[in-house]
C-alpha cells in the first residue's frame, strides 16, 4: 500500500510525525506492507515517511505575507502532480495546511475519483465565519473527516460529512513529567529563578510582528519581577539566530532553546514555567494540558487585517483554540492594536500577583481536558485510514 500524507508548517510536521508512527505500527499489526510518502518536514522523515517535498517551513497568514512562499508552494505541487501521473498513491491524507491542502484535495477528487481522501485536523470552519458563510467545500471532496474536536465532528456531520471523532492528538504525547530540579538541570538554568516562556512564532512572518512586542513585554516583567528568567524555544532551526539576536539586542535576561532539542525539552520547560506568553495556535493547547498560565496574542500586517475584516468579512469569536473550545474567554487574548508590551505586562502582573486568577484558569484547563476525548487518538486515526484503503 502506498499512502501520501500532505501537510505544512511546523505544527503539521509534528502532528504528521505522530500519525506516521501510528500508521506504521498499525500496518505492522495487520501484516500489511505500507509505504508512506509525505509533504512535510524532518519530523515526518524521522518517523519513517519518505519526504518528497519539505513544506515544514512554508506557511503564512495573509495574502501579502504568503507571497514569498508562492514559488516553493508551486514546486511542491509540481512534485505531487508528477507523483500522481507516475504512480498514484492508494490514498491521500490531508493534515491541516488549509489553502494548499484544499486545492490538492479538490484536484485529486476531480482527476482520481476512486482514490480515498481523508482529512485529519481539518480547517476550523466550526469556529470562524467568512463573508456570507463561505466554506472550503471540504465535505464535497473527502471520503472521511477525522475530527479532533467534538464541535468539529458535529459541524461536519450536520452538513452531511462522513466524520469520526478521534480526539485531540496532544493527549497521546503528554510525556512523563520530570521534577523541577531535574528539569532545571536539563535546561541548564538556576532552579532558584522563576521562568517566563515566550512562544513568538512558528511562521517566519510572526517573528517580525510578534517577537519585538514579546521581548519588550518581557523587559517590563523582568524590571518589576527580577527573579523571572526567559526561555525561548525555537520552532525552526532558521529562527534560532534571529531569536538570539533579539535577546542580545534587548534588556531581557534569558536563553534560546535550539529547535532540535525543543521536543525532548518540552517536559522540562513546561514543568518549570510560571507563566507563558504565546502566539495563538497549537501551543495554547499544549500549555493548557501542562497547566501553565498563559497570555495569548496575535498581530498581522495592517493590509492583511484590512482585507480579512473589510473585504473577506472574516470573523472569529476567539483566536485561541482554548477559548474557542470552551466558548469563553478563559485565557486573555490581545489582537492587533491591543497587542502591546504594556497590555501584556498588565495581564502578566495580574496572573503573577493573584493566585485566584491562576486557579480559575486551571479549573478551565480541567474542563477543557475532559472535552478532548481519550488517549489513543493517533492509533484510532491510523485504523480509520487503513480501513479505507482497499487493494
Amino acid at each position: 500500500m502506498r499512502l501520501l500524507i500532505s501537510t505544512g508548517e511546523v505544527s503539521g510536521d509534528l502532528q504528521g510525525s505522530f500519525l506516521v508512527k501510528a500508521l506504521l505500527n498499525e500496518s505492522k499489526r495487520r501484516s500489511l506492507k505500507l509505504k508512506i510518502m509525505a509533504l512535510g518536514g524532518a519530523r515526518m522523515k524521522e518517523a519513517g515517511a519518505e519526504l518528497i517535498s519539505d513544506t515544514a517551513s512554508i506557511g503564512a497568514i495573509g495574502l501579502w505575507e504568503a507571497l514569498p512562499y508562492v514559488i516553493p508552494t508551486l514546486k511542491a505541487q509540481s512534485v505531487v502532480d508528477d507523483l500522481f501521473v507516475r504512480e498514484p498513491p492508494d490514498a491521500l491524507v490531508l493534515i491541516d495546511y488549509m489553502g494548499p491542502n484544499i486545492r490538492l484535495g479538490k484536484k485529486v477528487r476531480k482527476k482520481f475519483p476512486s482514490i480515498p481522501i481523508i482529512y485529519y485536523i481539518a480547517p476550523q470552519e466550526w469556529a470562524w465565519r467568512l463573508g456570507d458563510g463561505g466554506s472550503t467545500d471540504l465535505i464535497g471532496f473527502t471520503n472521511k473527516i477525522l475530527a479532533i474536536f467534538q464541535k468539529e465532528a458535529d459541524f461536519y456531520s450536520k452538513r452531511g460529512g462522513k466524520v469520526t471523532w478521534v480526539g485531540h492528538p496532544m493527549l497521546d504525547n503528554l510525556k512523563a513529567s520530570v521534577d523541577r530540579r531535574e528539569a532545571c538541570q536539563n535546561l541548564g538554568v538556576d532552579p532558584s529563578r522563576k521562568f517566563l516562556l515566550l512562544f513568538p512564532a512558528s511562521r517566519t512572518q510572526e517573528l517580525k510582528y510578534l517577537l519585538p512586542i514579546l521581548l519588550k513585554a518581557a523587559e517590563l516583567i523582568q524590571a518589576s519581577y527580577p527573579s523571572f528568567y526567559v526561555l525561548l524555544p525555537a520552532a525552526q532551526e532558521s529562527f534560532e539566530q534571529l531569536l538570539i539576536d533579539g535577546l542580545e539586542n534587548s534588556a531581557v535576561e534569558g536563553k534560546v532553546l535550539p529547535s532540535k532539542k525543543t521536543d525532548s525539552l518540552k517536559p522540562s520547560f513546561f514543568e518549570v514555567a510560571d507563566l507563558a506568553i504565546a502566539k495563538s495556535g497549537t501551543i495554547n493547547m499544549e500549555l493548557s494540558l501542562h497547566f501553565v498560565p498563559q497570555i495569548v496574542g496575535y498581530k498581522v500586517s495592517r493590509v492583511t487585517a484590512f482585507i480579512a475584516k473589510k473585504l473577506l468579512r472574516f470573523d472569529v469569536d476567539f483566536i485561541s483554540p482554548v477559548n474557542l473550545l470552551l466558548n469563553k474567554m478563559l485565557v486573555p487574548e490581545l489582537i492587533q492594536k491591543e497587542f502591546t508590551p504594556k497590555a501584556i505586562f498588565e495581564l502578566a502582573k495580574s496572573l503573577i500577583d493573584d493566585d485566584r486568577k491562576k486557579l480559575k484558569m486551571f479549573e478551565g484547563y480541567e474542563q477543557l481536558r475532559k472535552n478532548l476525548g481519550e488517549p489513543g487518538v493517533t492509533e484510532r486515526a491510523a485504523a480509520e485510514i487503513l480501513n479505507l484503503i482497499k487493494k
